[in-house]
């Protein structure tokens, strides 16, 4: 079994059926209305096979799509053909942000593992910040996480050493996975081949092979095959800086 049907097959019994509606539910105390309709936004579904193209830069989308199973990579390809991945998607969110909101998509998104996706129409996502002000309102705040994410990548990118920026992507990964129940303490089934990796950190490949080394000569962490375990968490943590309050899903502060 290849590796993004092992990943999707072991996640199966693990991701919520409406997993856009666990995330938001855990910002704010879903009325069985809000509910209702969040599952009418989980259908219909389309799977799409492991590196297939979802979105392509330069092409136009009228809607989005609601990732229910599996893992998406959003990036850019530059005129020399290098490739810069923007970030990873998760079960739960929303896919095409913000490539469908242009007349053309800026960026394009590709699947890593085999996806099961829900198409949004734009319409019913205006629809669905007419009627349900406090939904848009969780979405708001999920949006504000994203950003969160793209201010590491960039702190990544122009502060962090390349031994930093693998160990807080290594970290970055543990704590999404986990929370999309694909993840446990310690450990997960990394989405990322070593060349993918090296797209998400702006280095080469065979800089990321000598870094993957050092975690393990070093007692940090281990990837063997596409399976990462991480030693001494609270080591690595203080290696890359990492705090992960950034990551973590809250309720919605004063929103009843």
């Amino acid at each position: 079994m290849a590796h993004g049907e092992a990943l999707c097959a072991s996640a199966a019994g693990s991701v919520p059926e409406y997993p856009l509606t666990d995330k938001l539910a855990s910002y704010v105390n879903l009325t069985p209305e809000e509910t209702e309709f969040l599952a009418e936004m989980h259908e219909p579904r389309r799977k799409v096979r492991r590196r297939r193209e979802i979105i392509i830069a330069g092409r136009q989308y009228d809607h989005l799509f609601i990732l229910c199973r599996g893992v998406v990579c959003r990036y850019k390809v530059l005129q020399d053909g290098k490739r810069q991945v923007l970030n990873l998607g998760l079960p739960g969110d929303f896919i095409g942000l913000p490539s469908s909101l242009f007349d053309v998509a800026v960026n394009s998104v590709s699947a890593l593992t085999d996806v099961v996706l829900a198409p949004v129409p734009f319409a019913k996502l205006f629809s669905l910040f007419a009627r349900f002000p406090r939904l848009g309102t969780a979405l708001f705040w999920s949006s504000a996480r994203e950003a969160a994410l793209y201010g590491e990548r960039l702190v990544d990118l122009g502060r962090r050493s390349a031994y930093e920026r693998l160990a807080h992507l290594i970290l970055e990964l543990l704590i999404r996975l986990r929370a999309a129940g694909l993840g446990d303490d310690n450990s997960y089934a990394l989405p990322l081949t070593q060349e993918l990796m090296a797209d998400v950190l702006g280095l080469s490949g065979p800089h990321v092979n000598r870094m993957i080394r050092t975690l393990r000569d070093e007692g940090l962490a281990t990837i063997e095959g596409q399976r990462v375990i991480i030693h001494d968490l609270p080591a690595l943590s203080a290696l890359a800086g990492f705090d992960e309050r950034y990551l973590t899903r809250r309720p919605i502060p004063g929103l009843i």
